[in-house]
């Protein structure tokens, strides 16, 4: 069965302006799968509806919209109403507060938590309970890491990437035998566009991918939920993966100080 057979006509991705997104719209597009690309950036999200016309002719819709925004489902239904969307991909960071959790301003904090458990939650439950309704379908959610012990100077970001990991498993129980599939992937890094701006030093604790190779071994694996890791980043997720929590904390905060100059100056 083709993406489109399985996933089309359409799919809606939130977070598919540039990085792991941008790819996996590509691929899904020359696939014959229209798009519906929701982003915060205007000339990102334009540059790309634009790459997708004139890479495979199918309809690109786009919707410039913070989804921190209280009223985001209802702004993006106003759009895809009408359309029988098969795939919904979340591909959102969030992580405004960097630093202690309590100095960080409490808007910066709740930015993950709106861009990510909220904002999943609604989404799937929208657009999930459609796919169930037809018995087929797809919700592929691109998380982090940094969701399987809390994160050092990520607090909020570390627990809503962890809310959004648990949500996926729940639902690929509950939706696999109505025909729909469900698949998170923790990334550990990938060389993005939003990784580059973000100074991130490399190490050799932490294997970076492409966003291609992450945007194709997404698609392969979305029948066979719910968790998926690239090999790169196996080790470091077992890790994390303990009993011993302290332990995983541990290291999530040496990982992080070892490649973000910014976090050992505040130490």
């Amino acid at each position: 069965m083709s993406l489109k057979e399985r996933y089309g006509p359409w799919a809606l991705l939130v977070g598919g302006s540039e990085g792991i997104g941008e790819h996996i719209a590509r691929k899904l597009a020359k696939d014959g799968i229209n798009i519906i690309l929701v982003a915060r950036k205007p000339e990102a999200l334009a540059a790309t509806a634009q790459i997708l016309r004139d890479e495979s002719g199918v309809e690109v819709r786009t919707i410039q919209l913070d989804i921190s925004r209280d009223d985001m489902l209802e702004r993006i239904q106003e759009v895809t109403d009408g359309l029988e969307v098969g795939l919904l991909l979340h591909n959102v960071g969030g992580a405004k507060g960097f630093g202690p959790f309590v100095d960080c301003k409490l808007d910066h904090v709740m930015a993950a938590v709106r861009n990510n458990p909220i904002a999943l939650t609604k989404l799937a439950h929208h657009f999930g309970g459609a796919m169930a309704k037809r018995g087929r379908g797809g919700i592929l959610m691109i998380g982090s890491i940094a969701g399987n012990a809390g994160g050092y100077y990520l607090a909020s970001y570390s627990a809503a990437k962890a809310w959004n990991q648990i949500l996926m498993e729940a639902l690929w129980a509950e939706m696999q035998p109505r025909g729909v599939d469900v698949l998170a992937i923790p990334i550990g890094a990938a060389n993005t566009p939003a990784r580059i701006r973000s100074g991130t030093i490399d190490d050799d604790q932490m294997n970076v991918v492409s966003p291609e190779e992450v945007a194709q071994q997404a698609l392969d694996q979305l029948p066979h939920g719910p968790v998926y890791v690239l090999p790169e980043h196996r080790d470091f997720f077992d890790s994390l993966n303990t009993p011993q929590r302290r332990e995983s904390a541990e290291a999530q905060r040496d990982l992080l100080l070892k490649m973000l100059p910014s976090a050992q100056a505040k130490v």
